[in-house]
């Protein structure tokens, strides 16, 4: 199945999100990144990180990371760049970034961390069991999984805003789940525990973080 095409809504996507929900996605991954993300951690994978709000924040956490920057919108892709050109150029030789899916990475050790933030709720069960699957290689027993997503609804408004938001981005974007999938579920197969967890907007929005070892070995 072919991946979300992001390109249509990049130029709003973020002032969109930030509309909707204020600021909350955005302390979402920075909660995560505080909570999980090592300082010392050699190499990152950030799989699906639209237009690089936190790329720099990563960078910063961890100023001997090497980041492996992987995003399917050429246009989300061009903005990430700019936007770490823009706040932290020093850094951008540190970044490696893949125009692609996880179908695309390249060859590589192993990563200390894997960031995804707002991107396994796009596929339905299957096409995520199978992503999860090509991602699970690019790591070892220590890795942390970071996420920021949204979380099973609660109440009638949030099933109704998430009904909107699949409706929204299944024509815009080409996202072809419509609920959100089992995440937790999918992420206990591969062996891996929520170590951490944080919720926004009456358990509407979730940070975690994962990993298949206590986050203090």
């Amino acid at each position: 199945m072919p991946a979300p095409d992001f390109n249509s809504v990049a130029a709003f996507y973020d002032p969109l999100a930030r509309f909707v929900f204020g600021r909350t996605l955005l302390r979402a991954q920075q909660a995560v990144l505080l909570a999980g993300l090592p300082p010392a951690a050699a190499r990152v994978l950030f799989i699906g990180g639209g237009t690089g709000r936190v790329l720099p924040e990563v960078l910063r956490r961890c100023p001997g990371a090497q980041v492996l920057y992987v995003e399917a919108s050429a246009e989300m892709l061009r903005r990430a760049r700019r936007h770490l050109r823009r706040e932290l150029p020093e850094a951008a030789a540190r970044v490696t970034f893949v125009h692609g899916t996880e179908a695309d990475l390249p060859p590589s050790p192993p990563c200390d961390a894997l960031l995804a933030f707002f991107l396994f709720d796009l596929f339905p069960a299957p096409e995520l069991a199978a992503l999860l699957k090509r991602l699970h290689p690019h790591t070892h027993p220590g890795t942390r999984w970071l996420l920021a997503d949204f979380a099973p609804p609660r109440r009638r408004w949030q099933r109704g805003l998430h009904a909107l938001m699949y409706r929204f981005f299944g024509l815009a974007s080409g996202v072809a789940a419509r609920q959100l999938p089992d995440v937790a579920t999918a992420l206990h197969r591969l062996g891996l525990q929520r170590r951490w967890q944080q919720l926004w907007v009456d358990g509407l929005v979730e940070a975690a973080v994962w990993s298949e070892q206590p986050l203090d070995h």
